[in-house]
């Protein structure tokens, strides 16, 4: 009997993880505009390590075993048919949006070429060699990560994080953003809170040059880091009949994770407004969801009468400063020795490269 033909457009988190999990089951095609899988947190460490460069920039030839990966960047979703700017058209009986978000660089590839993003971490690693003092304008996930990972590696510069919030994390517990800000002080971090940077020269890449602050302070800096969140790719999914666009530019779903008119095309990830953060976190929660429901349906189960998404109440969280402390919220507060097991140590590279068979 013919396999159902599933088509999943990007190859992040989300993508390379449902496409892997259902190559056993369904005619799966996995389209990526990329040549190369990049694991975006390590990206953090690489400016301090580049040697790390070479572990999480995996190419995709061996991720499936059945089906296939196209590279090529989708224009146009209808409900059974997926486009690509090529004009060769796929068809499908299932599609899953997985587009993703972009971020300032260097810590995603700012476009198709994974050649590019080598060079730009590599200027950007320099730059910060070269630099006495760093502001990290910020105070999520990528800035705190970043600030502790360049004071564990390169304790002799004076280095700042801004974040416009009065306290570190103020969706957790309190007792998680005290206890960052207390060890990333005494890794000789300035940390500043409530503050807001006006009039940052770029938003999209590392620049030299002053931050002024909203109390009239000015802070020098060699080298500035604008990390003010993650941007939805979400033009292709806002496209289709009946979606319902967020302020933040990602999609609404109904309990099952379907944006739009179309009952067989779903979504996931950063594009996804189901009450998840854009982390990777939330895709733990995500992708087990979508793979359980999607191998149902390929049995002839409709998704109706399946289990509808819930998303996490207050997801986990880890915050390595570095490859030996860090505090993390696992639905209570924890400290160096689990944060570093967990993530700290080695960033998961050991998890993905074994997915992605390297």
């Amino acid at each position: 009997m013919d396999q159902k033909r599933v088509v999943i457009v990007g190859g992040g988190y989300v993508g390379f993880e449902v496409a892997k999990a259902l190559d056993e089951h369904a005619d799966v095609t996995l389209i990526e505009q990329r040549e190369a899988f990049v694991q975006p947190p390590a990206a953090i460490r690489a400016l301090l390590q580049p040697g790390i460069l070479d572990q999480i920039i995996l190419p995709y030839d061996r991720l499936l075993k059945h089906g296939q990966v196209v590279r090529g960047r989708a224009t146009a979703v209808s409900q059974f048919e997926v486009t690509l700017d090529d004009g060769k058209a796929y068809p499908a009986d299932y599609i899953v949006l997985a587009t993703g978000s972009s971020y300032a660089a260097p810590f995603k590839p700012a476009g198709d070429s994974i050649a590019d993003f080598r060079n730009a971490s590599a200027v950007v690693s320099a730059q910060l060699s070269a630099a006495h003092s760093v502001v990290i304008v910020g105070a999520g996930a990528v800035g705190t990560e970043l600030a502790g990972e360049i004071a564990a590696a390169q304790p002799d510069k004076d280095i700042t994080l801004v974040s416009s919030d009065n306290t570190l994390f103020p969706m957790y517990p309190c007792k998680l953003g005290a206890q960052l800000k207390r060890k990333l002080e005494r890794a000789g971090v300035s940390v500043v809170l409530g503050q807001r940077a006006e009039n940052l020269q770029h938003v999209d890449k590392p620049y030299a040059g002053p931050v002024a602050l909203t109390d009239g302070r000015v802070i020098q800096a060699d080298l500035v880091f604008p990390v003010i969140g993650s941007r939805p790719n979400a033009g292709l999914a806002q496209s289709l009949p009946g979606v319902t666009v967020a302020p933040s530019g990602r999609v609404k779903t109904d309990q099952w994770l379907r944006p739009s008119d179309y009952p067989n095309v779903f979504v996931a990830g950063d594009i996804a407004d189901v009450g998840d953060g854009m982390t990777i976190v939330a895709i733990s929660r995500q992708n087990p969801w979508l793979i359980k429901t999607l191998k149902r349906e390929l049995r002839g189960q409709a998704v109706e009468q399946q289990k509808p998404y819930l998303p996490w109440k207050t997801a986990p969280i880890l915050l390595p400063l570095g490859p030996k402390i860090g505090n993390s919220w696992l639905f209570a507060t924890v400290g160096d020795w689990i944060t570093r097991r967990m993530k700290g140590k080695d960033l998961f590279i050991p998890k993905y490269r074994k997915a992605f068979r390297r």
